[in-house]
């Protein structure tokens, strides 16, 4: 049986003032004319380190599916959330963009004391907050968010590609290219396109 001094100490070690668990945020998909955006949350495990994290964009495409995979199996949780195209049109980029990150926070298994997220933006959250510009070249647990909303989207663009091959999501992952514009023109839009998205909207007059 402990003693009472023992136990004492024991609580006054257990009671110090923690920042707690810590969670980045970070999206894909602001910008193309297609498809949802994506948002990521994670909690890394201090003990668990991740080597090579940093903004998904100065990576490979072949380093960043590498690093999902890590993320996934070495971080505390991780969540992955979309606004889709839907309701991009109906409340607008910025704000499904917020949608989406409120929705991978929420889907934490485990709820962080402080979310630190990407951009200038924080969406509603019920949780201590702040954003961080270039928190993802900056904040590993924002690079890690900034890696699986990547790849993630990436992913769904491809699986999207064997639908509707004629647009060729493939290789363009929906964003205004060259190719993917004279496909609008000579095919109209799909169900995944932005509406609201100017170059859409012009295919649809």
């Amino acid at each position: 049986m402990r003693s009472k001094k023992f136990l004492k100490a024991e609580q006054t070690a257990l009671s110090w003032d923690t920042p707690g668990l810590m969670a980045g945020v970070d999206e894909a998909g602001r910008g193309p004319l297609a498809g949802p955006v994506v948002a990521a949350a994670v909690i890394l495990d201090d003990l668990n380190p991740i080597k090579g994290l940093a903004d998904s964009k100065k990576l490979t495409a072949l380093r960043r599916e590498k690093l999902y995979d890590e993320i996934r199996a070495k971080a505390l949780c991780c969540s992955i959330a979309l606004a889709s195209a839907e309701e991009i049109d109906k409340l607008n980029i910025l704000q499904a963009t917020m949608l989406a990150m409120k929705r991978a926070v929420e889907g934490l298994r485990l709820k962080p004391s402080k979310v630190l997220v990407d951009g200038n933006r924080l969406p509603a959250l019920g949780v201590l907050a702040e954003a961080i510009v270039k928190g993802d070249a900056l904040v590993p647990a924002i690079s890690a968010a900034s890696i699986l909303a990547k790849v993630y989207r990436d992913r769904w663009c491809q699986e999207f590609d064997l639908e509707y091959p004629q647009y060729g999501f493939a290789g363009h992952k929906g964003y205004g290219t060259a190719a993917h514009l004279a496909a609008l023109r000579e095919h109209g839009a799909c169900p995944q396109h932005r509406k609201s998205f100017a170059p859409v909207a012009e295919v649809l007059r």
